[in-house]
């Protein structure tokens, strides 16, 4: 079936409110006519006015965290509810980063997925091997193990309402990148362990993230089984960006 390209713009810890908003307006009119779906990925100090020069276009905006209760003591954290408000429609879960820097396990995931989804937010799954995983052959069994736990408290009804970013954790601002054959061979079985469910794994959308480029992005999109991208460094150039976007197709 066919499947809307999801192009999604991760910033990481970058860009100053006033660095947003002079991104958003310079991608705006390079994407005008684009069909995909658009994600900006802002940091949190940076997402109301990125929702707002968004307005009235087919942007969609997306945190780079939350946590999974609604409210409480947990300095320093995000709810749902406060995503909401700001007309948040996305949240980036279990981005490397956060599973190697900051301790994030597949037990919170398992809360925060499904958490996401009770407040309408889309979950932006990432999954992924380390490089040793990768060299000792074992990254099929990360990734069904990270998938299994972590959608383990999302019903197979819901689980197309989540996006799946394979993003192989040696390829993250490092400049290798998947080849195409690993890409596709990734995504496929990303889809094959959610069909395992039962699922209409045929309608997520799984994308590809690591060092993905204006000049590499044509070839790892057209893949079968890769339906977008979640662009880091490069997402930082709203002219290298938007060739992403358009490399789409």
């Amino acid at each position: 079936m066919a499947r809307t390209p999801y192009i999604a713009a991760n910033w990481k810890m970058n860009k100053t409110v006033a660095e947003a908003a002079e991104f958003v307006d310079a991608l705006l009119p390079r994407i005008a006519a684009t069909q995909h779906d658009v994600v900006v990925c802002p940091p949190f100090t940076a997402l109301h006015e990125v929702v707002e020069r968004r307005r009235g276009t087919a942007v969609r905006v997306a945190a780079q965290n939350m946590h999974e209760a609604e409210s409480g003591a947990f300095t320093g954290e995000v709810s749902a509810p406060m995503l909401v408000e700001l007309d948040v429609e996305a949240v980036v879960l279990g981005h490397s980063e956060r599973r190697q820097f900051f301790g994030e396990t597949d037990a919170a995931l398992a809360r925060k997925v499904p958490a996401a989804l009770a407040h309408d937010l889309e979950p932006i799954l990432c999954v992924g091997e380390s490089e040793e995983g990768r060299d000792a052959g074992e990254t099929e069994t990360v990734l069904e193990r990270q998938l299994q736990a972590d959608l383990a408290e999302v019903a197979d009804a819901d689980l197309p309402r989540v996006v799946i970013a394979y993003e192989p954790i040696w390829a993250i601002g490092t400049g290798k990148v998947a080849t195409p054959e690993q890409a596709q061979e990734a995504c496929a079985f990303i889809r094959d362990v959610l069909r395992g469910r039962g699922a209409a794994a045929d309608e997520v959308r799984i994308l590809y993230g690591g060092s993905v480029k204006p000049d590499n992005a044509a070839e790892l999109l057209a893949l079968p089984d890769v339906d977008g991208a979640l662009v880091g460094g490069a997402s930082l150039d709203a002219e290298d960006f938007a060739a992403i976007v358009e490399a789409a197709g």
